[in-house]
């Protein structure tokens, strides 16, 4: 990735504002026409959203863009919409015991919601903060109700494939923690045992960095500093790990770029929120210098891997030891090619990394994250423009050329070509919503966004 040419904050502010242009007419135009009863839509094919079977995790983001859309233009109607399908429907998703989701659906609609009330953007009044409140209280709790204990004594939230999987992805869901443990919530145990949700967020951040996150300190021989496993695997007879592992990835041994891009944000916006705590508070999890050493070691090896190992724009192929790339000529030297023979790129990781690129920086300061800042600017401005912006109205999606699920042949492939490309993906247009309306209020010097305002 080549920061050299990284565009300044305020260049982007003619990319942002067509692009809150598009994406208000085609959110509105999405709510319309999509069918609740069918499920939440997933990713496009051939323009238009679908549905995928797996688990509901998309539907937060589905709402949550109508709420970042008001957040961006002050369109009432958006508002309206994203708060009553918040209302109406987002329920289900607060008590999912089955999933480690949380952090992505309810804070995407819930927190999204308290948010912009405690602004005083919405004139939602002081019974309807603490419904998002209360829904955020008890999506923490449940969240972390999903728990796998290891034989030192810590533990995780285990993915949704069972007691033994631990995710990268997961290290973002982490912010329903941090928010229910914000707002005074606890989750209640057996003889009415207190467990502390800032505790287990805790150890959760610290599994996934010991055992999911690589520092270069001879783990095994492709132990290269930052790179990412998908998935750690646990024998939980004896709370033992056994090995690395990957569902979306191309090998347990190689990165998984949109499971490298969640290490990046969730750990760079952990740290802003535990620089909001008081030290007392850190004191009984580990203490302040302990933890948030371990964050921004791990936030800061996942950020250089992936400066190291995407195209010269800032968007990365799926995985970095996806075989294909062997055919692809000097594929770090250059903007990612989106139609090749080899391997598809994927957008939604660079829109996820963006976000975390930006905050890292920030929390590091001048000097010291002014690459970071660099590469967030440069990714954003190349997803922002063509060919990543979807600009055709009758195209459903905001960002184009986002993967799902290469190895198990998910993403549509259109005729005469060799790899996925020109669709979109749910989690991949949220999180370029919540990237540009980050950026707007920099660029007007807006209150800076933050999940737990």
């Amino acid at each position: 990735m080549n920061l050299e040419n990284a565009p300044q904050l305020g260049q982007l502010e003619p990319a942002l504002e067509t692009f809150f242009r598009l994406a208000a007419n085609k959110v509105h135009a999405l709510d319309r026409d999509w069918n609740p009863a069918d499920g939440s839509p997933v990713f496009t094919v051939k323009g238009k959203y679908a549905v995928r079977g797996w688990t509901e995790w998309t539907q937060g983001f589905q709402y949550g863009i109508q709420i970042l859309v008001f957040d961006a233009t002050g369109d009432e109607e958006m508002l309206r919409i994203g708060r009553e399908n918040t209302l109406e429907r987002m329920a289900p998703h607060v008590s999912h015991v089955g999933v480690h989701d949380h952090g992505f659906n309810n804070i995407s609609t819930y927190g999204n919601l308290r948010r912009l009330a405690l602004e005083g953007r919405t004139g939602d009044g002081p019974d309807l903060v603490r419904v998002y409140e209360l829904a955020l209280k008890v999506s923490g709790a449940v969240q972390v109700a999903r728990w796998t204990t290891l034989r030192d004594g810590t533990g995780f939230i285990h993915s949704f494939n069972g007691p033994h999987s631990l995710f990268s992805d997961t290290a973002r869901s982490c912010r329903s923690l941090a928010m229910a443990h914000k707002l005074g919530h606890y989750l209640m145990g057996e003889n009415d045992a207190r467990i502390s949700l800032l505790e287990r967020a805790v150890q959760h951040l610290q599994n996934t960095s010991r055992y999911n996150v690589y520092f270069g300190e001879g783990r095994d021989i492709y132990d290269v500093p930052g790179r990412v496993a998908h998935e750690g695997l646990f024998n939980t007879t004896d709370g033992r790990y056994r090995c690395p592992s990957t569902q979306q990835g191309y090998s347990p041994f190689s990165t998984w770029t949109r499971g490298l891009a969640w290490i990046i944000l969730g750990f760079a916006e952990q740290l802003e929120f535990f620089r909001t705590l008081t030290d007392k508070e850190l004191d009984s999890v580990g203490g302040r210098q302990r933890i948030e050493a371990m964050m921004l070691k791990t936030a800061q090896a996942a950020a250089n891997f992936y400066i190291e190992n995407s195209a010269e724009d800032g968007i990365p192929y799926w995985d970095t030891g996806a075989p294909g790339l062997a055919d692809i000529r000097d594929w770090r030297k250059k903007p990612a090619q989106i139609d090749n023979e080899s391997e598809p790129v994927d957008s939604s990781a660079a829109a996820i990394a963006a976000q975390g690129f930006l905050r890292l920086g920030r929390t590091l300061g001048a000097g010291a994250g002014d690459a970071y800042t660099a590469a967030g600017l440069k990714i954003a401005h190349t997803l922002f423009g063509q060919p990543y912006l979807s600009e055709d109205l009758d195209h459903q999606g905001l960002i184009l050329h986002s993967v799902y699920h290469r190895p198990n042949g998910w993403d549509y492939i259109p005729e005469g070509k060799h790899v996925p490309q020109g669709e979109s993906s749910m989690w991949g247009d949220y999180h370029a919503m919540e990237l540009a309306v980050y950026l707007q209020r920099l660029v007007q010097g807006g209150r800076y966004l933050t999940f737990f305002a």
